[in-house]
């Protein structure tokens, strides 16, 4: 698939920008942001490397419970609690990359998924003293950022913290199309491609894809630390595999190997969550029947079979 247009990059900003003003109440408007962010990162190691990764809960998690301990009970400020969030899900994720990256395949996958259950169970039970355990870490503490001798609540109101959230995910945003553009992001191409071939050109395809399972890990753990400072919590479905199945649905529902894709799909994902819900308490059924329809019927995902329509109409004109 081919990357982003620039005119593209600049609507999806715009669309995120105008998002909570459109949607019925802020806060599905600030999970789709969190949670699209989070499948962003993802979408570097399904879409554009061609990993299958089952245990990207860990470090969505570590983010959250990085930036939730920090908090607590460092007491540090808000940035740096933020950036301790995101430091512990790449530290996290250069230990599991360079061991699970030996393998290949299902092998990989599986190996990714027992890392992720494995800080699980580690939250839960080895140190759930300071975890919280089951009942997750509650009372997160968000501390005011100072601005010029003024003090500003970025929980003041749901509002106020989508656009304290929109900012990192603008930036992320950006170093994503940076990436993309570069000569590192058509090496992710063609690793997903053919591995073979990029070898023979010379590169180093292991030691790309353990860059590439770091970048993913640093997108991703910033989307955990948002979600600890949003809900004030640090919960322990975080980490569950539950979650890292969530990111494998966002992405191939609106399109892997696509830059809008994941935000979509995160949009979808969560819409059709929140309206079945208050139906019925079997939601999960009917979100997956309906993934298996996309599978079915438009595996390229909502953006990605929208992509391939305009180009075949572009060439029919």
């Amino acid at each position: 698939m081919s990357f982003l247009s620039t005119r593209s990059y600049l609507a999806l900003i715009l669309i995120l920008a105008v998002l909570p003003l459109i949607l019925p109440y802020e806060a599905i408007a600030t999970q789709i942001l969190i949670f699209g962010l989070y499948a962003m990162g993802y979408n570097i190691l399904l879409g554009y490397t061609g990993l299958l990764s089952f245990g990207h809960a860990a470090y969505f998690g570590l983010g959250t419970y990085g930036a939730g301990l920090s908090l607590v009970y460092l007491k540090v400020g808000l940035f740096t609690g933020l950036l301790i969030g995101v430091t512990a899900a790449v530290l996290g994720a250069m230990a599991v990359g360079y061991l699970c990256l030996k393998r290949r395949g299902i092998y990989f996958a599986m190996l990714t998924l027992a890392f992720g259950q494995l800080f699980y169970f580690l939250a839960l039970v080895v140190f759930d003293n300071y975890t919280g355990g089951d009942n997750g870490l509650r009372g997160v503490p968000v501390p005011p950022i100072s601005l010029g001798g003024l003090e500003f609540s970025v929980i003041k109101n749901p509002l106020s913290f989508y656009y304290f959230a929109f900012i990192f995910c603008a930036l992320s945003i950006l170093v994503m199309h940076r990436i993309l553009h570069s000569p590192f992001g058509a090496v992710l191409q063609s690793i997903r491609e053919n591995e073979k071939r990029s070898q023979s050109c010379g590169y180093n395809t292991n030691r790309v894809k353990w860059v590439a399972f770091l970048f993913s890990a640093f997108f991703s753990g910033l989307a955990g630390s948002l979600h600890a400072v949003y809900y004030q919590l640090a919960a322990l479905n975080t980490l569950y595999w539950t979650n890292s199945g969530a990111a494998v649905m966002m992405t191939l529902l609106g399109g892997m190997g696509t830059f809008i894709g994941p935000f979509v799909g995160a949009g979808v994902f969560l819409l059709i969550e929140d309206t079945i819900s208050v139906y019925t308490t079997s939601w999960q059924l009917f979100v997956g029947a309906i993934f298996m329809l996309f599978v079915l019927f438009f595996p390229s995902g909502i953006w990605g079979t929208l992509q391939e329509k305009i180009s075949s109409w572009r060439l029919r004109g």
